[in-house]
C-alpha cells in the first residue's frame, strides 16, 4: 500500500464497497493501523474538491475523487489495487485538498 494508490474498501452499510485514494505518507503507513483516505464516487460534480478520473487513468468508467469527505479507515480494511495515480494527477489531488480544507 502507498500514497497515490487508489483501492477497494468495504464501507459499512448503507454504503458499498468503493474505490478509494490513499493519502497517508508512505513514510508512516508500515508504523499504523490506520490509514487516511479519500473516496471515489460516480457522482462527479465537478467542484474545485474533486479530481475527475477516467479509463486514461486507469479507472473502468468515469467518476471522481471527493475530497469534503476525507476519513480514516482501519488499514486492514483495504482491499486490492486498482490504479496508482500519475504525479501529474497528484498534483491536482493536492490543489483539491487544500480546497477541500481551505488551507
Amino acid at each position: 500500500m502507498k500514497k497515490g494508490e487508489i483501492r477497494w474498501y468495504k464501507f459499512k452499510s448503507p454504503d458499498k464497497k468503493r474505490p478509494v485514494l490513499i493519502l497517508t505518507r508512505n513514510s508512516i503507513l508500515e508504523y499504523l493501523g490506520e490509514v487516511t483516505i479519500a473516496s471515489v464516487t460516480s457522482t462527479v460534480r465537478d467542484i474545485p474538491s474533486e479530481v475527475f478520473l477516467s479509463k486514461h487513468d486507469g479507472m473502468k468508467n468515469d467518476c471522481a475523487i471527493n475530497f469534503d469527505h476525507i476519513q480514516t479507515v482501519s488499514k486492514g480494511k483495504i482491499g486490492s489495487l486498482i490504479t496508482t495515480l500519475s504525479p501529474e494527477k497528484l498534483k491536482h489531488v493536492r490543489k483539491a485538498i487544500l480546497f477541500a480544507l481551505d488551507l
